[in-house]
């Protein structure tokens, strides 16, 4: 098997040659056929902080994973060879994919059968490993810590691969959305999926001052700001990791008695609402698609702020 493989900070992604994974009790192996880029790869190459956070160096990268089974290990009945599955990100063991284990840019990989979701007939490759962890995250981050639900005021933070996702979801279930990103592209995404209005600072949602505001970016400022405009004992979510640290203003916090949740990942029912989603056509998320070859310039794209939407690499 081919895979890039990260084997420091700064050092450039490296194209390795490996021993195809053979399946082991309750595991399964998968012919990637897609891989989604995530800015938090690009932190992994830029911030030697990642390097704590990673179970072993050098490791192949990639944690949006879909594809395809070839090979099923001993004592897993749910799946068999030809299934068309996703990859939950956050593995039941405490591994997954692309940090705690070898990932998805490579042309195969070993996964535990509890981590699979199976993917509907009606959506591809690339929005089933977009729906990974950009799917899976943000839904989660939304519903599951948010609370969001009909009728409330919602502020997102970010138009990019999770945001978006996030902003079409809660306008399926009914909520009134607002959103707040620097790209005059991100913005008009946003007003083409539903938000009811969008702002170029986060700053300018306090004059909705919304019940939850979910940061998708996690700039330091954006958090910061996301307080400072979220409504009086309201709730704000932080997701993005665009910055490992921040600095907040603890009077508006305490003053306007606001929660600050952090979210992590989630569970293979969160991929499984996503899928869900996109099979019934409320979820289309914008995919910029690229090769195998061109995932090393794809993640210095994702680093210059060049892409509108989730990247995949098509395998």
């Amino acid at each position: 098997m081919q895979g890039w493989q990260f084997t420091g900070t700064n050092e450039p992604l490296k194209l390795v040659e490996k021993p195809d994974p053979i399946a082991t009790p309750g595991t399964v192996v998968i012919d990637v056929k897609a891989a989604g880029l995530c800015h938090t790869d690009v932190g992994t190459l830029r911030d030697p902080g990642w390097m704590d956070i990673l179970a072993e160096v050098p490791i192949i990268l990639g944690h949006e994973i879909a594809g395809v089974i070839s090979e099923v290990g001993e004592g897993v009945t749910d799946y068999k060879v030809g299934d068309r599955v996703g990859v939950c990100p956050v593995g039941k063991d405490g591994l997954g994919p692309g940090n705690g284990r070898d990932g998805g840019y490579a042309n195969k990989v070993l996964v535990p059968a509890v981590d699979l979701v199976p993917m509907p007939d009606e959506i591809s490759f690339g929005q089933a490993a977009a729906g990974t962890d950009a799917g899976m995250t943000s839904y989660h981050a939304m519903f599951q810590k948010g609370g969001a639900k009909a009728g409330m005021k919602v502020g997102i933070i970010g138009i990019g691969g999770l945001g978006q996702m996030a902003a079409r979801a809660a306008v399926v279930a009914g909520c009134e959305v607002y959103a707040a990103d620097l790209s005059a592209d991100a913005r008009k995404v946003a007003k083409e999926i539903g938000c009811k209005e969008v702002y170029e600072n986060v700053s300018d949602l306090a004059e909705i001052a919304p019940e939850l505001i979910v940061d998708y970016a996690g700039f330091g400022t954006t958090t910061a700001d996301a307080i400072d405009a979220v409504g009086v004992g309201g709730t704000v979510v932080l997701v993005g990791m665009g910055k490992l640290s921040s600095t907040i203003n603890t009077s508006s916090m305490i003053l306007k008695s606001v929660q600050l949740k952090g979210s992590v990942g989630g569970t293979v029912e969160d991929v499984a609402a996503v899928y869900d989603l996109m099979a019934k056509g409320h979820l289309d998320p914008v995919l910029s698609e690229i090769t195998f070859d061109e995932i090393p310039e794809g993640l210095e794209r994702l680093e210059r702020h060049e892409i509108t939407g989730r990247l995949v690499a098509n395998l």
